[in-house]
């Protein structure tokens, strides 16, 4: 499909339609040069879309993703893998904007939150760096934003899809998941998430005292029994007592088990008995 037809449906303004198409077609002709696309799986149709994105993403002109991804007859993971591929093969860096993704994940609340932990970040990151690295060091890349993002959406208990944050920003889970760690490591005060753990020896009082003295701390109380100390005597009890209830119920299973096999085995006999033929006694015949 010819590239202004495209432009048409995709609702560009005719000011903006004939620059945006110029350079979609320089973008194509490079793309034709550098790499073959449909060794990537995408198709002619599905390129000329994604050279006028990339443009239009370039002039900051809007763009109707929806619309694209219908002209493209593909879903929209598959599209947004094919527009990722395309951007590295032509060595495009995408840009992600806060307030973008604030808007396209419903999380308007979070923009400023997320701006000024991403600062805050960037100012820790490159002053831990050594002076010989920090000018080539750039945390301005798509992968901190949206990490920066997701950290502040899941501190704040709202709920964003990782994988398509991954896909938007053009890389993989591994560095995204690397990158997220690290804002956690130098801005845990603005990225994570306090866990606080209930510590054992808070819960009771006087438990310094009774740490002091272990031979004082009773079963009760939560205490502990080693091999060398005699067990407590309402212990003992309790497991004799458990002991003797036991063998009293054993006892009796035990009985009721011996008369239900004496009275079987009577039965067995007493049938026995009764089926087995008796002998008719013989008549003696006299002779005449």
């Amino acid at each position: 499909m010819d590239l202004s037809d495209l432009a048409n449906k995709l609702g560009f303004t005719p000011s903006d339609s004939k620059r945006l198409v110029r350079k979609a077609a320089e973008l194509r002709r490079l793309a034709d040069i550098q790499f073959n696309s449909s060794v990537i799986g995408v198709g002619e149709t599905c390129k000329a879309i994604i050279c006028l994105e990339i443009a239009a993403t370039s002039a900051q002109v809007i763009f109707d993703r929806k619309t694209a991804i219908k002209l493209s007859g593909m879903s929209e993971k598959a599209y947004t893998r094919s527009l990722i591929a395309m951007q590295n093969g032509l060595g495009v860096k995408n840009k992600l904007d806060v307030r973008e993704l604030g808007i396209q994940f419903g999380c308007i609340r979070l923009i400023p939150l997320v701006q000024k932990a991403l600062s805050l970040y960037r100012d820790r990151f490159l002053a831990a760096l050594p002076a010989s690295r920090r000018a080539s060091a750039d945390s301005t890349r798509p992968v901190f934003t949206a990490a920066a993002f997701y950290l502040c959406a899941k501190k704040h208990k709202l709920k964003v899809d990782k994988i398509k944050l991954i896909e938007l920003c053009g890389t993989s889970e591994d560095e995204f998941n690397s990158v997220s760690t690290s804002m956690k490591d130098l801005c845990f005060d603005q990225f994570g998430i306090t866990k606080e753990k209930t510590d054992a020896k808070k819960v009771k009082g006087n438990r310094d005292l009774l740490d002091e003295l272990p031979e004082k701390r009773r079963i009760e109380d939560g205490g502990y029994l080693s091999d060398d100390e005699d067990e407590p005597s309402l212990y003992k009890k309790r497991k004799r007592m458990d002991e003797h209830a036991y063998k009293e119920w054993k006892s009796t299973v035990m009985e009721s088990n011996n008369k239900n096999k004496e009275t079987v085995s009577a039965k067995r006999t007493k049938q026995a008995q009764l089926n087995f033929p008796k002998l008719v006694p013989e008549t003696k015949v006299e002779a005449v």
